[in-house]
This record gives structure tokens, C-alpha cells and sequence, in this order.
């Protein structure tokens, strides 16, 4: 039996608040136009941080050693958490001190990434509270969370929401358990705040299976939808066309380079536009990241420190 291989290290601090005033002035958008990226053909390559312990500025060290294309075009943050408010008996969204630090230094973390031409999207999941995404009481509690999303997206220039329904632990702090209209009311309210970003399931969890619910199906709301099982093969279980659907996912170090070679053979030959990497480092990774780019792109990884 597979199992998402994430180590959720979180650092115990107290709570900050997610809405912290921040001084960016002018960093606050994306600010200085992305340079255009080298062109590539082939899948859209993902790559998740684990930013409690590497640096986001990791995605942008990989380039084709054809034509010299960013490797990625995704990078996401992990994670942001959602946690219960008691106060609104509802889900509140909060960062620990190191997706803090990553926001609060979007300037140096995050802008030279979008200038290469790299999206950067904030991974949301549960934090063991009892809140998470499928068990929004009321439309309004989950229009409010989506709110505190897209102000989040707008405040520090991201380019999107990943949403990863693990380890809301619901039942916790007497929280409900899922209920079928919660995450859709929350993806609705997400794409009408913020209608050209990113919104990208990590499809796990009792939210990936309620996408329809009142005669309305979010499946088309999403951008990407991606596997969460590490060295295996699943086509996500969403109505999204092949080319956003990533049914490869890799544990860049854990997966080993000929699943991971193999994995990108199938997501080509069978015609899928995303691959999913997860866990990139501060190491020197590109015979891990070739493995994979020689099948996507037809060509090896280059690493500059």
C-alpha cells in the first residue's frame, strides 16, 4: 500500500496570524515584468518545497541543458496550514514561521523565480485541528476562508492556491465531520476572487471527492490536478483534460531515477501535460532531475548553485 510521503516537520511557534502586516511597498506584486523563459515542448514539470527546510530559490538552479529552459514551471510552497478558529468555529488560515519568513521575503524567495518565468503557488493543507476544506459549516465560513486565500495571493504576488486535504484530523475541537457542499462553495469562492490565478488539487482527502454538489461541478475550476502517491502511477480522479491532469509523481532522492524515467515515459506516450516532483533540495539533484527531463524534453538537467 502506497502513502504520500511527506514529513510535515513544523516548527512550534506561537500562531501568526496570516493576514500580519507586511511592509512590502511595491514587492507586494509581482513587480518587474518576467523576463521571457527559454522555450521548451513538453509536460509542465511542479516542483513542491519543503520550505521548513530548503529554500524556494532551489526551483530556478535547473535549467535544460538543450536550449536552457527552466526545468520547472511550477513551484509550490509547503505549506500553509488551515486551523480552527474557535472563535468562528471555523477554518482559519496561518502560516508558520518559515512560510512566514518565505512571504514576508517574497522580494528575494519568490520574485526571482517569477522572473524566469516560474509560477509560485501557496500549498494550503490541514494541521491535526479538526478544520480543513470539506467541513465548512455554511457558504459564508467557506467564502471567508477563500477570501483570506486570494488576499493572501494578491498580498504577496503569488500565482495561485494548491489545495491538500491531509491532516485536518475533522471531528477535532468538536469540529463537523465532511459535508458534501463545503469544498464547493470554497473552490467557487476562490475562482471568482481571483479569477486568472492558479487553483491546483493535490487530490487526496474527502474534499478531492466532493467536487459537485447543488448542480454545480468545480472540476473545471481547477488549473492541475496531480497523483499524491510517490513512485506510482494514478490518473487524478477529476474531469480535467489530459493536458492538466499529472498521474506521475516523484520523490525527487526517494523515487528512484528509472521509476522516475519511467514514469515520464508513460506521462508522454500517453499524452498527459503535467509531471509532479516533490521534496527538491539544496543538493546538487540533477542526475535525479535528468532522469526524468531526458523523457519529458529530450534532454539532460543542468544545476547552477
Amino acid at each position: 500500500m502506497f502513502t504520500p510521503v511527506r514529513s510535515r516537520i513544523r516548527t512550534a511557534a506561537l500562531a501568526l496570524s496570516a493576514m500580519t502586516a507586511l511592509a512590502l511597498g511595491a514587492t507586494a506584486t509581482t513587480g518587474a515584468a518576467a523576463a521571457p523563459a527559454a522555450a521548451k515542448q513538453g509536460p509542465t514539470s511542479v516542483a513542491y518545497v519543503e520550505v521548513n527546510n530548503n529554500s524556494m530559490l532551489n526551483v530556478g538552479k535547473y535549467t535544460l541543458t538543450n536550449g536552457g529552459a527552466n526545468v520547472f514551471d511550477i513551484a509550490v510552497i509547503f505549506a500553509a496550514n488551515i486551523n480552527y478558529d474557535a472563535g468562528t468555529k471555523a477554518g482559519t488560515l496561518y502560516f508558520n514561521p518559515n512560510v512566514q519568513s518565505v512571504l514576508d521575503n517574497a522580494a528575494t524567495q519568490i520574485r526571482p523565480l517569477q522572473q524566469k518565468g516560474i509560477k509560485v503557488v501557496l500549498s494550503v493543507l490541514g494541521n491535526h485541528q479538526g478544520s480543513g476544506f470539506a467541513n465548512f459549516p455554511s457558504q459564508q465560513t467557506a467564502s471567508t476562508f477563500a477570501k483570506q486565500l486570494s488576499d493572501t495571493v494578491t498580498k504577496y504576488g503569488l500565482d495561485g492556491i494548491d489545495f491538500d486535504d491531509e491532516y485536518a484530523d475533522y471531528g477535532n475541537n468538536g469540529t463537523g465531520q465532511p459535508n458534501a457542499g463545503s469544498f464547493v462553495y470554497l473552490v467557487s469562492a476562490l475562482r471568482a476572487d481571483m479569477p486568472d490565478k492558479i487553483i491546483s488539487l493535490y487530490n487526496i482527502g474527502p474534499a478531492a471527492s466532493r467536487l459537485s454538489y447543488g448542480g454545480v461541478d468545480v472540476s473545471s475550476k481547477f488549473d492541475y490536478a496531480w497523483n499524491p502517491y510517490y513512485g506510482t502511477w494514478q490518473v487524478p480522479g477529476i474531469a480535467l483534460p489530459k493536458s492538466k491532469l499529472s498521474p506521475a509523481a516523484v520523490e525527487i532522492g526517494g523515487t528512484s531515477q528509472s521509476t522516475a524515467a519511467a514514469l515520464a515515459a508513460r506521462t508522454v506516450s500517453e499524452g498527459y501535460g503535467v509531471y509532479l516532483t516533490y521534496n527538491l533540495d539544496g543538493a546538487d539533484r540533477s542526475a535525479d532531475v535528468s532522469a526524468f527531463t531526458r523523457q519529458l524534453y529530450g534532454s539532460d538537467a543542468h544545476y547552477t548553485p
